[in-house]
C-alpha cells in the first residue's frame, strides 16, 4: 500500500474509495522546480513540469529552458534526441536524472529520459519570444505575461510581501477583518467611485464599489481593539498615469486606545521594515533580478525601508515641510503654499533630496483632509491654520506610500466636521453611533500594496505590479 491515509466504507462496490496521500509532492504529482533545486542532488531521478521559455537545437542535443513560476532561472533540460513540436510556450512534463550543470547560473540540470508535451503551442503566433519585450507590449498580454522572468518574479515578490504583512499583524495580535466590497459610502468624499448598476432597485439605495474599508474597519476596532484588512479597493479616476489603477489592494489597520500620532507611525514603520527584511531574506534572487534589470540602486532603498540605519524614518510637520520647500533652490512647477496639497514634485524633493530616506509628513491643514480626522487641539478648528493629527509616509523614488490619522472620536465634533465638509450626517448615522456607544480613541492607516511593491522592485508603473491591471481603457480579461 502507498504511504497515506485511505478511507473506504464497508461496501466498497457501492462507495467511492478515496485515498489521501500524506506526501504533498505525491498528492500534487511531483515537486516544483524550486523544490527540486533545493531538495534533490546529482544522480536523483526527477520529474520537471512547466512551460518552455526557449529551445536550442544543436547537432546531437536539444537544450530546453523550463520554468514553472517558482524560481527566477528555472531549470535547463538536456535531451539527446530531437522532439517534434517542441517550442517556446509548450507545457511539458519531463522525466530524467539530475546532473551537474556546466554553467554558473544553476547547480543542476536535468538529463531527459522522457518528454511529454501536455500542451502544444504554435511558436509562429506565440507572443512571448526569446527576446526581451517592453512592459508596454506585455500589458496587452496580461494572461501570458507572468511567464516572463520579470513578471514572474513580481508575482512571487507580491506573494511574499502579502505573507510578510500578515505575519507582522498576526504576531502583534491584530485580527484580520474581511471588509465589504459593496458600500453605500464614499470614505474619502472624493466622488470618484464606481456605482453598482441596478443597486438602487436591489438595495433600496445607491451602492458603490468600496474606495476604502476604513469606516467598517473602525467599527470592528470598537469591538476587537486591533484589526486590519488586506482588500481590493476601487477608484474611478480617469487617469492614464503610471501611478493610478482603477482596482488596487490596500492594507488598512485600525487600533483602539491610540492617542498619539507617534504610536501610529511606529506601527506603520515597523510593519514596513519587518516585511522588507523578510523579502530581503526570502527573495534574494528576485531582488537581485530587479536590481540588475530594473533599478541599479534598488538595494539602497530597500535598506532604507528595512531600517538598516540607526535612525528611524524621518518625521516633519506639514508646516515645516512647506518652509523647507519654499527655501529650496528648486524651480517647482507648483509653488509650495501653506494650505495647498503637496504635489508629487514636493514629495519627491522631501524624500529624495531633503531627508534622503522615508519621511512622515504630519499635521496637514484640516481643509484638505477628510472629515474623520482628529483635529489638533492646539489649534482652533475653523481657523485658517487648523490642522489635523494625520500623517503621510513619503518614500524616495515612489512618493506617498501610506496615509493615516487619529480619528475624531467625539460625536459632536465629528458631526460638525461632516457638515462643514458637505457630508450628510444622517447617511452616516451608524458611524456616529460608534461615538455614542463607548467610542474609544483610535487611529489607523492605509498602505497601497502596489505602491509598496513599486518601492521594493523599482518598477515604474503600478500596472505591472498587479496580475490583471484595471485602469482607464484597460480591462482585458
Amino acid at each position: 500500500m502507498l504511504a497515506g491515509h485511505c478511507y473506504a466504507g464497508t461496501a466498497l462496490s457501492a462507495v467511492r474509495r478515496r485515498c489521501y496521500s500524506s506526501g504533498r509532492a505525491l498528492l500534487l504529482g511531483g515537486r516544483t522546480i524550486r523544490q527540486i533545486l533545493a531538495e534533490q542532488q546529482v544522480g536523483d531521478e526527477a520529474r520537471v513540469q512547466g512551460w518552455i521559455r526557449s529551445v536550442r537545437v544543436q547537432k546531437n542535443r536539444t537544450f530546453i529552458d523550463i520554468n514553472d513560476g517558482t524560481t527566477t532561472q528555472g531549470i535547463q533540460v538536456v535531451a539527446e534526441q530531437s522532439v517534434p513540436k517542441l517550442a517556446a510556450g509548450c507545457a511539458v512534463q519531463v522525466d530524467g536524472q539530475l546532473v551537474d550543470s556546466p554553467g554558473d547560473e544553476q547547480p543542476l540540470e536535468l538529463r531527459a529520459q522522457h518528454i511529454n508535451i501536455v500542451g502544444e503551442c504554435d511558436a509562429e503566433v506565440y507572443p512571448l519570444q526569446k527576446k526581451r519585450h517592453t512592459f508596454e507590449f506585455l500589458r496587452d498580454w496580461p494572461h501570458l505575461r507572468s511567464r516572463t522572468r520579470t513578471l514572474g518574479a513580481i508575482l512571487r515578490t507580491r506573494n511574499e510581501a502579502i505573507q510578510g504583512l500578515h505575519a507582522y499583524f498576526q504576531e502583534h495580535d491584530f485580527l484580520q477583518i474581511n471588509t465589504p466590497i459593496l458600500t453605500a459610502h464614499d470614505c474619502e468624499g472624493g466622488g470618484e467611485v464606481f456605482r453598482v448598476v441596478g443597486s438602487g432597485e436591489f438595495f433600496g439605495r445607491p451602492v458603490y464599489l468600496t474606495v476604502s474599508g476604513q469606516l467598517h474597519l473602525e467599527a470592528m476596532a470598537m469591538a476587537a481593539s486591533r484589526v486590519y484588512t488586506l482588500s481590493p479597493a476601487f477608484r474611478a479616476e480617469p487617469s492614464q498615469t503610471s501611478r493610478h489603477l482603477a482596482e488596487f489592494w490596500m492594507l488598512e489597520a485600525e487600533m483602539s486606545f491610540v492617542t498619539e500620532l507617534d504610536q501610529l507611525m511606529d506601527v506603520c514603520e515597523a510593519c514596513i521594515a519587518s516585511t522588507t527584511k523578510r523579502l530581503r531574506t526570502r527573495m534574494p534572487d528576485e531582488l537581485a533580478l530587479f536590481g540588475r534589470w530594473i533599478e541599479r540602486d534598488l538595494m539602497k532603498r530597500i535598506a532604507l525601508l528595512a531600517g538598516d540605519q540607526e535612525r528611524s524614518y524621518a518625521r516633519i510637520s506639514y508646516t515645516d515641510a512647506i518652509e523647507v520647500l519654499q527655501r529650496a533652490s528648486v524651480a517647482f512647477q507648483y509653488a509650495p503654499v501653506w494650505g495647498a496639497p503637496l504635489q508629487s514634485e514636493h514629495e519627491q524633493y522631501l524624500a529624495d533630496e531633503y531627508c534622503r530616506g522615508p519621511v512622515f509628513v504630519t499635521h496637514y491643514p484640516a481643509a484638505i483632509k477628510p472629515f474623520y480626522m482628529l483635529a489638533d487641539r492646539t489649534a482652533s478648528m475653523g481657523t485658517d491654520k487648523s490642522t489635523v493629527a494625520c500623517m503621510d509616509l513619503l518614500v524616495p523614488g515612489v512618493g506617498e506610500l501610506v496615509g493615516g490619522s487619529l480619528r475624531e472620536n467625539k460625536e459632536a465634533a465629528l458631526r460638525a466636521r461632516m457638515e462643514a465638509a458637505g457630508v450628510d450626517p444622517a447617511a452616516h448615522a451608524w458611524y456616529l453611533e460608534l461615538r455614542q456607544f463607548g467610542g474609544a480613541p483610535h487611529g489607523g492607516f492605509g498602505l497601497g500594496l502596489e505602491r509598496y511593491l513599486r518601492a521594493v522592485t523599482g518598477m515604474t508603473s503600478l500596472k505591472d505590479l498587479i496580475p490583471m491591471p484595471r485602469a482607464t481603457g484597460q480591462c482585458h480579461a
